[in-house]
């Protein structure tokens, strides 16, 4: 390769250099000894286990049991709760399994439902309770799957596989909800999961209407966080059996799954996601260009599965930084930027900077400070997460979202936001003792 001059390097790759630079660079028994020393760690840690002590529930405004956050604080309840508990949770789900193999969102005990939802799941095999579904994701089941695998890590259950819930096995209907997936929603065209067109990892549709249910408005597409949960899931599958044809077989779908990713949703020249790619249009306006927006929460989940190379990660994490800075956005929990315009959306649906179109989420701002520590970037994780635990201690709690003046915003207990941020603490703590 031709050696080139610094001013002849894209401004992109310059802030990928400086950023690994800054991490080789750092004085890491320096970094250890800040680390282990900072009290706010400590502090949001002892928060986050007395949170968990009070069960399942995804925060105080949601008094139901959900997949999609159970799976990212379930280790950390495994360490404070007792595992019957949370093993009975966990078998709950596959009481509502249904026909075809499909999931459900969570359940509810029958004299908490209050919410009116026209669209509830009954199961003669759980009839203390109820279930619900926002059929415009495509996450429960892979959710369930990651939740069930970091379960068995924790605590050695294995014997959950082999648990039978109405007539099958747990392992049994774990392969059957992913036989779901690729029988009901899939693109033989792409190779890839679909779902309604939401925000990023959201569970709300852009065309409003029946807004968290697929109706007579939605947009088929195929999105980047939908698909890496599924290859977390499917490596997970292939790790929880001893089969090894079982285990090849695995193995052959996630390569594939990856490949398929990565050639259709990875837009190699600008560094980022595709944010959707539709089954049969587009749910905007002609002129309107979705390609500009990042999507951080899938890039996150897309890093954790595997599907971006050191470099690539180092310029996703520039783009992040660079989005939160032209925002305003109080940390790199910034969901996505810039956010949908108002006069893209229909009614009911967030404007720009609201919830799930540009709020800033701990719950996946957090699994990016796990990503960085992961591959090395300790120093800029440590930097990053710094304004989420000081507001945790601020506000006194683990709030849902925040709004881009740093408002909290949404349920206050919201147990996904501590979960994540107490794993990335245990990473942080077993870091520094090696570096120390």
């Amino acid at each position: 390769m031709k050696a080139m001059k610094i001013n002849q390097i894209p401004g992109i790759l310059i802030l990928i250099i400086s950023i690994s630079c800054s991490v080789k660079n750092t004085d890491q028994s320096e970094l250890a000894h800040k680390i282990l020393s900072d009290r706010n760690l400590h502090k949001v840690d002892s928060m986050a286990r007395q949170l968990m002590k009070k069960g399942f529930y995804a925060g105080s405004g949601y008094q139901m049991v959900w997949a999609r956050d159970l799976n990212t604080f379930i280790e950390l309840s495994c360490e404070e709760y007792d595992q019957k508990i949370i093993r009975e949770n966990l078998l709950m789900f596959f009481h509502f399994q249904q026909e075809n193999g499909e999931l459900l969102d969570g359940y509810v005990p029958h004299e908490a439902f209050t919410w009116g939802d026209p669209h509830t799941y009954e199961s003669a095999t759980a009839p203390g309770h109820i279930g619900f579904k926002n059929t415009v994701e495509t996450d429960q089941e892979t959710s369930l799957i990651q939740a069930i695998f970091k379960y068995i890590s924790k605590t050695n259950d294995t014997s959950i596989l082999d648990e039978v819930v109405a007539g099958k096995t747990v392992a049994e209907r774990l392969e059957w909800s992913i036989d779901y997936l690729f029988t009901e929603r899939y693109s033989e065209n792409h190779g890839l999961i679909t779902g309604a067109t939401t925000f990023d990892w959201g569970d709300v549709q852009v065309e409003g209407g029946a807004v968290v249910d697929v109706d007579e408005l939605t947009h088929w597409s195929m999105d980047i966080y939908d698909n890496a949960m599924l290859a977390i899931a499917i490596e997970n599958m292939g790790n929880l059996t001893s089969d090894q044809e079982k285990k090849d077989h695995w193995k052959s779908i996630h390569a594939e799954l990856m490949m398929n990713i990565k050639k259709h949703l990875w837009d190699a020249e600008n560094s980022k996601f595709i944010p959707h790619i539709y089954i049969d249009g587009s749910p905007f306006s002609e002129g309107f260009d979705e390609n500009k927006i990042h999507y951080h929460g899938g890039t996150t989940v897309a890093i954790e599965a595997g599907v971006l190379n050191e470099e690539e990660i180092a310029a996703t994490l520039a783009h992040m930084k660079k989005n939160v800075k032209l925002s305003g956005a109080p940390s790199i929990g910034l969901t996505l930027y810039p956010p949908y315009p108002k006069e893209e959306l229909r009614e009911n649906v967030s404007p720009p900077y609201e919830y799930q179109n540009g709020g800033d989420w701990t719950w996946f701002g957090g699994r990016m400070i796990q990503q960085l520590i992961a591959y090395g970037y300790v120093e800029e994780a440590y930097t990053q997460a710094k304004p989420m635990f000081d507001r945790v201690i601020k506000n006194e709690g683990f709030y849902e979202w925040y709004k881009i003046d740093g408002t909290p915003a949404g349920s206050a207990e919201f147990k996904g936001s501590a979960g994540v941020l107490a794993k990335s603490i245990e990473m942080f703590y077993q870091w520094a003792e090696e570096n120390k």
